[in-house]
């Protein structure tokens, strides 16, 4: 696992289905659902005929997190849900990144959100952390 100024990453020694699947199980642990799931590829297919790797965004939000920040500034609405992707690098393995949320609200520049934003990275970064165990 590694940490970038946008996101927590890790690589997966995992083909792209089954990195999706577990990501989602661990996202699952941490409290959070999968409110969208957009495929990119496909996506990309149907609208300008092109072929992209496997990637898919998914929207996923932690209910209690979400309505701590949401009663404090109804901006952060914009930065909802949180977004985690997941793509094959070609090779058998995959890549799973999710947004950093402490650079989401630091957009914002609002003190309060802090607590909930320090909450959310710690969660996804144990969900990520824990997809490094089963690669």
């Amino acid at each position: 696992m590694y940490e970038t100024p946008l996101g927590i990453t890790t690589v997966l020694k995992l083909d792209y289905d089954q990195a999706l699947e577990e990501t989602k199980a661990a996202l699952k642990e941490q409290g959070f659902g999968v409110l969208s799931e957009i495929d990119f590829k496909a996506t990309m297919r149907a609208k300008l005929d092109v072929d992209f790797e496997r990637y898919m965004i998914l929207g996923v939000c932690n209910p209690p997190l979400a309505y701590q920040a949401m009663t404090s500034d109804r901006s952060v609405g914009l930065m909802l849900p949180c977004t985690v992707v997941v793509y094959d690098n070609g090779d058998g393995s995959s890549t799973v990144s999710a947004l950093n949320p402490m650079t989401a609200i630091g957009i914002i520049g609002n003190a309060d959100l802090e607590t909930m934003a320090t909450a959310a990275t710690d969660k996804l970064t144990a969900a990520i952390d824990r997809l490094s165990t089963v690669s």
